[in-house]
């Protein structure tokens, strides 16, 4: 049981009418339950969960004010009084559930993936298709009143306040920033006239709402694109907003189009919370910290040393919906942390998908995915300690089933373990704290260093496989060779590798063996700002700078036989950073290459038919891995790597772990 103290975050805070019981906000995150009157329940069930929870403030995904705006065609908007009625079913939802709930009201600019999109100026966004529209001076002017007129629906929906996003590079963003707004009439030309847009907007909003209602401000304190908002035009921006009737901010870093990764996991924790603590000096009104803040601890450190006044937190809600009420009685060591990973939630809206959570496939599937007590308690047997198996019998108890962990090796973790190894990933780890922690106040019997076999699982009602994967061994001539290692004898540290590397394959692992082999352990957070060109936003627009060049600690050759481009399919959110990584530690790339041998002299390739030779100490093979299926049988379950050995899917091993667990 936790022992920490929680008295700042636990705290409540009052905002214009509204009190909140703790400082912890729920920050936004579009779910794709936002975007069909269809999904409202689903959508009401999920939020309820949180506010059950204990959250003290939920902010709901980006509602359009008016068409244009849509983040993609009929995306969620709220414009209509038939809209608002409906969603009195979702604020009802949390209010019944001793919550408060929100509205944020996004208009996606340039963003918007759609013909119909509009911005500031013509000018393409990189991250779509569309070139928008600039809007009329006329335009501008409507569209201002259509955010008031969107917040006024939200009050009559039962909404206990409204979030106006001006950050992460959508449309009143791209109005502040000289990079999206060439414009020379009275909405451009100077940093004073791009500031009218926003401060309108909360001017003719708080018009509509009254005195005491709400408005949260999403403010962009670093934007991180050349041609962003200097650290005085933001300032001033904050004075002039409070005087327009905000009354609290809510922090963003970074525009979606930024070479800089802003909340993956590679981010250090915390690593935005000094921009915050700045704006908050100079401020009279509440400020919220946000961004790689996923621990009590962390938050509580944050506003106990004044920071900011409340921390949101979008994703670790995704991942324990009683974040809040685990911390508050004694139990934050049980808090399932949210790993950064973006793998089912960022990744999934990006294509079109419904959020999840790698970490809680119950996110967002509440009202099917269930986990509810059984009647009678079965007698359950699971082979492998991995994901797909921590997974299936931390579930499985939970329900009121008698479960058996049988793991050969001495830790629980699987591959899981070797992926918590990698540089950026260090929070892979919080997953096997969650789960030891919970299999021990579950009761499950987990038995390390015990190989499972046919005896031991007699007499079990169910036996769930989850044996995982073994890496695979290329047919290749000389991978018997003294110099050939695979990837886990890397990553478990069973072999040092020299300095000089050739790696086999160029898939995820691959691509995480590279950076691994690279990274100096000496770096420190500073470092890091370093290298991806992070300065300080008072003396460099936009908080951008040049990067400094990292110093990798080998020389490192990645290979692979496909001709597309490495790192290609990695995740939609993060994969660019990967790459980026490799790119900046001068891992040199090929591919289309043909392996031949390993002999003394190094790895021989053929590349577009030219003979080629890799001096290396060591080749680490990163080409896939096999299933473990011998305990496979008819009648059990089979999950995990040992159902399909895919690169390492920990999304669809816990996935299929808990769905095993709610159907027993």
């Amino acid at each position: 049981m936790s022992t920490a103290s929680f008295d700042h975050l636990l705290s409540p805070i009052t905002l214009g009418d509204l009190t909140l019981r703790n400082r912890v906000v729920m920050g936004s995150m579009h779910t794709g339950l936002e975007d069909s009157v269809r999904h409202l329940d689903e959508l009401g069930a999920y939020y309820a969960e949180r506010a059950r929870g204990g959250v003290g403030l939920i902010i709901t995904g980006g509602y359009a004010p008016n068409r244009r705006g849509w983040l993609k065609p009929f995306a969620s908007e709220m414009t209509t009084r038939l809209q608002a009625m409906r969603h009195r079913d979702v604020t009802g939802a949390v209010h019944d559930a001793g919550g408060a709930i929100a509205l944020q009201v996004l208009h996606a600019g340039r963003y918007g993936y759609h013909p119909l999109s509009v911005s500031a100026s013509r000018r393409k966004s990189p991250i779509t298709p569309f070139r928008p529209r600039a809007l009329s001076t006329r335009g501008v002017d409507r569209t201002a009143s259509d955010f008031a007129r969107s917040a006024a629906l939200a009050q009559k929906a039962g909404y206990d306040a409204v979030e106006v996003m001006g950050s992460e590079g959508y449309l009143i963003n791209q109005f502040l920033a000289a990079r999206t707004n060439d414009r020379t009439d009275s909405w451009g030309g100077t940093a004073a006239r791009r500031m009218r847009f926003p401060v309108e907007i909360v001017r003719r909003t708080r018009e509509l709402v009254g005195d005491g209602f709400p408005i949260v401000y999403r403010i962009s304190l670093l934007d991180l694109v050349e041609g962003g908002q200097s650290w005085d035009e933001i300032v001033e921006l904050a004075h002039l907003l409070t005087e327009a009737g905000v009354t609290a901010f809510n922090t963003g870093i970074g525009w979606h189009e930024a070479r800089v990764p802003t909340i993956i996991t590679q981010v250090p924790r915390g690593a935005w919370r000094s921009a915050t603590a700045r704006l908050k000096a100079e401020v009279a009104v509440p400020v919220c910290a946000s961004n790689r803040i996923n621990t009590p601890e962390l938050a509580e450190e944050i506003l106990a040393t004044g920071q900011a006044d409340l921390v949101s937190m979008a994703r670790p809600l995704l991942a324990d919906p009683a974040f809040v009420d685990k911390t508050m009685n004694g139990r934050a060591d049980e808090i399932n942390t949210c790993i950064a990973c973006n793998q089912a939630c960022l990744d999934h809206v990006f294509k079109n998908r419904r959020a999840s959570c790698l970490v809680n496939p119950r996110a967002c599937r509440e009202t099917t995915l269930v986990l509810g007590p059984v009647r009678t308690a079965r007698r359950v047997a699971v082979v492998g300690a991995g994901p797909a198996g921590l997974s299936a019998a931390e579930a499985a108890a939970s329900r009121g089933h008698h479960v058996t962990l049988f793991e050969q090796s001495a830790q629980i973790g699987g591959q899981f373990r070797l992926a918590m190894a990698v540089p950026g990933k260090e929070e892979f780890a919080e997953t096997l704290r969650y789960y030891t922690r919970r299999l021990e106040v579950l009761g499950v019997d987990v038995r390390l260093s015990t190989r499972a076999d046919e005896a031991e699982l007699a007499g079990y009602d169910d036996v769930v496989v989850a044996s995982g994967v073994t890496p695979r061994m290329p047919d290749l001539p000389g991978i018997d060779h003294p110099s050939v290692v695979s990837y886990a004898d890397v990553l478990s540290g069973r072999v040092v590798p020299g300095t000089r590397v050739a790696v086999i394959g160029a898939g995820g692992i691959g691509v995480d063996v590279s950076h691994w082999l690279t990274h100096d352990p000496a770096d420190t957070e500073d470092d890091w700002r370093a290298h991806w060109g992070v300065g300080d936003p008072a003396l460099h627009p936009g908080g951008l700078t040049e990067p400094k060049p990292r110093a990798p600690i080998r020389e490192v050759t990645l290979v692979q036989r496909k001709t597309t481009p490495i790192g290609v399919g990695l995740g939609k959110t993060s994969g660019w950073a990967h790459r980026a990584v490799l790119r900046q530690a001068g891992v040199e790339q090929i591919s289309g290459a043909a392996y031949v041998r390993i002999d003394d002299e190094g790895l021989h390739l053929l590349v577009d038919g030219e003979p080629r030779v890799v001096p290396c100490d060591h080749v680490v093979v990163c080409a896939g891995q096999e299933s473990v299926r011998d305990l496979a049988a008819e009648g059990r379950h089979v999950i995990g790597g040992a159902d399909v050995a895919a690169e390492l899917d920990a999304k669809r091993a816990i996935e299929q772990g808990v769905r095993v667990a709610a159907g027993l």
